[in-house]
């Protein structure tokens, strides 16, 4: 069996150690004689199951004890919806920082529920970095202030952690990770809800972290439709109907891989760092390929880069992926090539992508 080099944005690569396990385990989980996905989310195997993936999460994340860890359906953009209808009971304005397509989808959806006021935007610096923290500019009745940590299509991501201060107070510090959550160690602490879309970093799709602290259950607003409302969640072990099981296994399975085989988030992040450091220096070594983003907020899970002859994009991704280097076309709106590094993308697939771009570049430049 042959494994290629995969860089997709999502769904992503997944560890070859859980996919293993996975596939050891599929048929008979560990000696229940049937699969995970076969079994009742009520029974006790699955029950442990999801327990030990919740406390694996949070110990991952050191999330301390007065935050709730839920497994939802819907991915990130449902979440877009979530959000505003569990935080915005209690009257006040929904607060964004606009720094891309995903930031700005959020934006969208919040302002079906009445408006959103934009506390920060790139959009005239095309976003190729972030606003920064003496540009932002809350409402004085803002009820959360939400950002997207890592904007998986532009390749940008924030280089500090905005404060969420109003002319109230203190205000929840809501945030997007869906590409950049256990990539690097968080404070879980400096916000009030965090959620994250799995087929990053996470699992397979299907699955939707949110991690929300306990005192904002009750800022629902009237009327959220049942499903919708973290509270229920919370109030029932993310079980309020079936929950897709095997992604949840799955998702046990990487957070095991995260503090087993790579010893924590801390060793993981020099591992990133590592891989997205060594692909931006060949990047800036070269006058054939570009990234545009400006280096304090370049994603070290997402790389754009383009071509100096746009004509030869075509060629250079028949040419990569014929070389086994999978998933490297750009996002549609944006052009150009991508490579998503997630944790599972190890060393050696960004050393294999490297080699073939200055390869290409002798032979196509």
């Amino acid at each position: 069996m042959t494994r290629l080099h995969n860089f997709c944005a999502g769904p992503a690569a997944m560890p070859a150690a859980v996919l293993e396990r996975a596939r050891e385990e599929l048929l008979d989980y560990q000696g229940q004689g049937l699969s995970v996905m076969e079994m009742s989310h009520r029974s006790p195997t699955f029950e442990a199951i999801a327990a030990r993936a919740e406390q694996d999460l949070r110990d991952l994340l050191a999330i301390p004890d007065n935050y709730r860890v839920l497994f939802m359906q819907g991915g990130a953009t449902m979440q877009f919806a979530c959000v505003p209808l569990n935080l915005l009971g209690g009257g006040g304005t929904p607060n964004y920082l606009d720094t891309g397509i995903w930031s700005t989808k959020a934006i969208k959806e919040a302002s079906h529920l009445g408006g959103a006021h934009v506390a920060g935007s790139s959009r005239e610096a095309g976003y190729a970095q972030v606003p920064r923290p003496d540009e932002l500019a809350l409402s004085g009745d803002a009820a959360y202030l939400h950002y997207c940590h890592n904007e998986t299509i532009g390749g940008l991501a924030y280089d500090y952690v905005p404060e969420a201060r109003s002319a109230q107070g203190d205000i929840p510090l809501v945030c997007d990770m869906s590409s950049s959550i256990l990539s690097t160690p968080i404070d879980v602490s400096q916000y009030g809800v965090i959620y994250a879309g799995a087929q990053k970093n996470i699992g397979p799709a299907g699955i939707t972290v949110v991690i929300v602290r306990e005192d904002l259950l009750e800022r629902a607003m009237p009327h959220t439709p049942s499903l919708l409302g973290w509270k229920v969640y919370a109030d029932n072990a993310s079980m309020i109907n079936t929950p897709p099981t095997y992604a949840w296994y799955l998702a046990g399975l990487v957070f095991q891989w995260l503090k087993q085989d790579i010893g924590g988030l801390a060793e993981m992040e020099a591992i990133n760092r590592r891989k997205s450091e060594s692909l931006y220096a060949a990047i800036d070594a070269s006058d054939f390929y570009a990234n545009p983003i400006m280096p304090a907020n370049r994603s070290i899970m997402n790389v754009p880069f383009t071509l100096a002859d746009e004509s030869l994009n075509a060629t250079f991704l028949e040419e990569a992926e014929s070389a086994g280097l999978l998933n490297l076309k750009g996002h549609r709106s944006v052009g150009g090539m991508r490579a998503s590094l997630y944790n599972a993308v190890s060393e050696a697939d960004v050393r294999a992508l490297i080699t073939f771009m200055q390869d290409f570049e002798r032979r196509r430049g």
